[in-house]
């Protein structure tokens, strides 16, 4: 009897163990077509992604091709130096160093936001800087795609509807700085780079996108003009209240400061100052990227009016943006 019941004891043990066995078995093989679901799921989902970012780069790279297609044969710029201006300077025109009228006088300027006032007991400050070079244009489209081509950069949002002589937009304050650390990289290695040039980045400058100063000294020059031009509005010597972008220097203005083409209007500039108020010092100008500042942009764009266009005018852009109105121009500069 003892050992039957052991027996039975045992048998009614391996039955249930059977049992239990059983089910754990219905239970994985239960699993399986869920988990198969999932991996099927996520496996399109990662070959949609790769896709979705090739085309990207396929689309990226087209663009840049196209840019550099039609910069083949600009007229005015260089396809052997970065399709940069065909000039002494590859389109770098010299700033004399000296100082300035930084800021606006509503007395003398109605249209004057606040955030161009210098302090809460002064109108307009003065800002003294050294000598430095700044791009006689815009940006353009060639310029940017020859970046995109020597460095595979893949976010740059060339527009190949645009020719090569556009100014390029749709660019990051990121990328614009990468943009200028190749360009820097360029220069110095190239021996084509003219020797003037040359000297001021061996002695310590470097090619970057202007602080506000530096920008608006460019713009007005020394004597506080309101705009680029002189004091009175003129509708014909900038690209602004229009519907569209047009090639850098499209507009002729033998008046505007040094030289420069569309310091107001066709695309907003951006700086590398962040947007703090004034006064403005040399030394507390460097952005605290900590903070998420956001950054000053110069000069107003094609569609925006006369009160934007204004050389003390100070907008503001976040970093990652990304805007068909926003593009930039260069300085070489030892600050």
């Amino acid at each position: 009897m003892s050992k039957q019941g052991e027996t039975s004891a045992g048998a009614s043990s391996n039955s249930n163990s059977a049992s239990s066995d059983s089910k754990g078995a219905f239970s994985e093989t239960g699993k399986v077509p869920g988990r198969t679901a999932g991996f099927i799921i996520m496996s399109l989902l990662i070959v949609f992604v790769a896709f979705f970012m090739n085309r990207q780069s396929q689309q990226m790279n087209e663009a840049g091709a196209s840019a550099l297609s039609q910069a083949a044969n600009l007229d005015g710029f260089r396809a052997d130096a970065w399709y940069l201006p065909d000039e002494p300077l590859l389109g770098f025109v010299e700033i004399p160093a000296g100082a300035f009228t930084m800021g606006s006088n509503p007395a003398l300027d109605r249209m004057a936001y606040e955030n161009e006032r210098w302090s809460s007991l002064q109108r307009q400050g003065e800002v003294s800087l050294p000598r430095y070079y700044i791009s006689r244009y815009e940006i353009t489209q060639a310029q940017f795609a020859a970046f995109v081509r020597d460095t595979g950069l893949a976010q740059a949002a060339l527009d190949p509807g645009l020719a090569g002589d556009f100014p390029v937009s749709n660019v990051t304050w990121p990328e614009a700085l990468a943009f200028a650390r190749w360009l820097q990289a360029r220069l110095l290695e190239s021996d084509s780079t003219p020797a003037e040039l040359r000297r001021f980045l061996e002695n310590g400058a470097r090619v970057i996108l202007p602080n506000e100063a530096e920008w608006e000294k460019a713009a007005r020059s020394d004597d506080g003009r309101l705009f680029p031009w002189g004091n009175r509005p003129r509708s014909n010597l900038a690209n602004f209240q229009s519907d569209a972008l047009l090639p850098v220097g499209s507009i002729d203005c033998p008046d505007c400061a040094w030289g420069l083409a569309d310091m107001a209007g066709n695309v907003w500039e951006l700086t590398r100052s962040p947007m703090q108020d004034y006064p403005f010092r040399l030394g507390d100008n460097d952005p605290d990227l900590q903070a998420e500042p956001l950054f000053v942009m110069r000069g107003g764009s094609f569609s925006d009016g006369l009160n934007n266009v204004r050389s003390a005018v100070r907008g503001a852009v976040d970093p990652g943006v990304r805007n068909s109105s926003i593009g930039f121009r260069l300085v070489i500069s030892t600050l």
